[in-house]
């Protein structure tokens, strides 16, 4: 008898409910080192910016070289040649960035601010797209909100390049460690499942 797709889901979501309410403590651990970790990237804005940078460099630069050891048996495929120029500008890159941190840090603030002004644009055209429902005013004043912060730290950008990074990846840090021990938390009080 097949099982069905609801079903299937509602047993998964059970054991990786199960799963996070066994290992609760390790996971409150992993979440409070997480949140401290995003409290150390925001009051050190311009360290954590700059290891942002070269770990992103490094990485560049290992998935360059991974791609082109995985190309070296697939030399007769037909995009070969894009694949390796693929790798090899993503170790140049990853170079670049290692051998210049200041612009590198430049420009990935540059990026995320353009990614918060698409975002914001994004937002401000769906919520038009959907006035007459409830709460559309609410997404308009969010996408707005990501384009004049796109446009504040635009005009103040090279001071902006030095911790921008930093605060975002401390802030996302933060988040994903309070979601993360929230969820630990709720789950390990629970009871076990009966089997």
């Amino acid at each position: 008898m097949p099982i069905s797709l609801a079903a299937a889901a509602q047993t998964y979501r059970e054991a990786a409910r199960d799963a996070v309410r066994r290992h609760s403590t390790f996971h409150l651990v992993q979440a409070a080192l997480l949140v401290v970790a995003g409290i150390v990237a925001i009051v050190f804005p311009v360290f954590s910016s700059a290891a942002a940078v070269v770990v992103f460099g490094w990485l560049l630069i290992a998935s360059g070289i991974i791609q082109a050891i995985g190309l070296i048996s697939a030399r007769h495929a037909p995009n070969f040649w894009l694949q390796i120029i693929s790798a090899i500008l993503g170790v140049l890159l990853g170079i670049l960035l290692l051998r210049n941190i200041a612009q590198g840090m430049l420009l990935l603030s540059l990026l995320l601010i353009i990614f918060f002004m698409i975002e914001g644009m994004s937002k401000v055209v769906f919520a038009l797209t959907i006035r007459p429902l409830p709460n559309w005013l609410w997404v308009f004043a969010s996408g707005v909100l990501s384009v004049v912060l796109s446009l504040v730290l635009f005009a103040a950008m090279p001071v902006t390049a030095l911790w921008l990074i930093g605060l975002m990846l401390g802030l996302d840090l933060i988040a994903i460690g309070a979601a993360l021990g929230a969820m630990a938390w709720r789950l390990r009080g629970q009871a076990a499942p009966a089997a």
